[in-house]
């Protein structure tokens, strides 16, 4: 199947964190067209099994969020409108008059739109004030309390930005939750490939749960496949817009990406230093194949990767990924050329690791 066709269909599923269920039998069914064996664990991660020829040779496990940013309802208003929260890292400052949908407790989505003062009666200072999320009111065309509930709409309910999906030139894709969508077609890529080639480590696909929400949902299965080297697959911050120019040397079009380095210091304290070997593997594998690929190092942004390199005895991690613009925006953007870049990079390197692979630090 095409790239771009697993990309929009899954960028249009709706899968807000800790609600991923549609993405995980999405994922499963592409899984299962490739995979030896296919499950979705207790906690919804779908972990596709490729067996190797060497019980020796280590253990890996390639993994990509399937979740997405979103708001839970906090409130619901006597006259239908309906209060929200953040769940994950929304930017405030998009917000005002987006279309939103709103997941009933029958698992139906029901649209709304984040209202707005009018522009014809905001005062000077409104018009230019970015209003707090908690401040906004959400309109799904109810007038009461008992309309918003018949439509199974209950406090704790999640929303998302409503799913959308725009090709742009040059083989860029707008829209929502290409963070982490593209990894996961990118998912799908490498089962495709691995379907037809020999390699020495069993190798697991894995769809993860939670990670907008705490980061942690790789962890459960992690426990499961018990790797001894992972490789995480996400989004990174594109340099090449005007406003990031200055800060990275990184942009759509220009190849996959590695990270060697991130670090979130505000609350978790958390972060991971890449698995030399695995950078030096990806390094190679790019070279002799004559695959493009960035480097991408920053603070103040982490990925499942922290969480997971820290079972067992250690698990060897890196991050690997593709450049993305507009980040936790409903429209994010990313090359199809490098999302493909990665999966075919990433393919190569898991199935060059053999029993001699160093899977420790050094």
């Amino acid at each position: 199947m095409k790239l771009r066709d697993v990309v929009k269909e899954f960028m249009l599923l709706p899968a807000a964190s800790g609600y991923e269920k549609k993405m995980a039998y999405a994922m499963k069914s592409h899984l299962e067209a490739c995979a030896d064996q296919v499950e979705i664990d207790r906690a919804g991660n779908v972990i596709g099994k490729f067996a190797g020829t060497d019980s020796l040779a280590p253990r890996i496990m390639i993994f990509a969020h399937m979740d997405q940013l979103g708001f839970i309802v906090r409130k619901i208003e006597k006259d239908g409108f309906i209060q929200v929260d953040r769940m994950g890292g929304i930017p405030e400052k998009v917000l005002p008059a987006l279309k939103l949908s709103i997941a009933g407790i029958d698992g139906e989505y029901t649209t709304g739109v984040i209202g707005v003062k009018s522009h014809h009666q905001a005062t000077a200072e409104e018009k230019y004030k970015v209003d707090l999320v908690t401040s906004l009111l959400i309109d799904i065309g109810a007038s009461s309390a008992d309309q918003v509930k018949a439509a199974g709409i209950r406090v704790g309910c999640p929303a998302i930005y409503q799913p959308n999906f725009t090709e742009l030139m040059n083989h860029h894709v707008c829209g929502t939750a290409v963070d982490n969508r593209c990894g996961c077609a990118a998912l799908v890529s490498i089962g495709e490939q691995l379907k037809g080639i020999k390699h020495k480590s069993d190798i697991y696909l894995v769809g993860t749960v939670w990670e907008e929400f705490n980061i942690r949902g790789a962890v459960f299965a992690a426990r499961k496949v018990k790797p001894d080297l992972a490789i995480c697959m996400d989004v990174t911050m594109s340099g090449d817009t005007s406003d990031l120019s200055g800060k990275y040397d990184i942009g759509l079009g220009r190849g996959a990406a590695v990270g060697m380095y991130n670090f979130h210091g505000r609350g978790t304290l958390n972060g991971c230093i890449g698995h030399q070997g695995l950078y030096r593997l990806a390094l190679k594998c790019a070279e002799q194949n004559q695959i493009p690929l960035q480097e991408f190092a920053t603070l103040g942004m982490l990925t499942d990767a922290a969480y997971v390199q820290m079972e067992g005895n250690y698990i060897g991690c890196i991050d690997m990924g593709f450049p993305a613009r507009y980040t936790h925006t409903p429209s994010e953007c990313a090359d199809l050329s490098d999302v493909q870049h990665l999966a075919d990079l990433v393919t190569i390197m898991a199935s060059e690791i053999d029993a001699a692979f160093p899977v420790g630090r050094f």
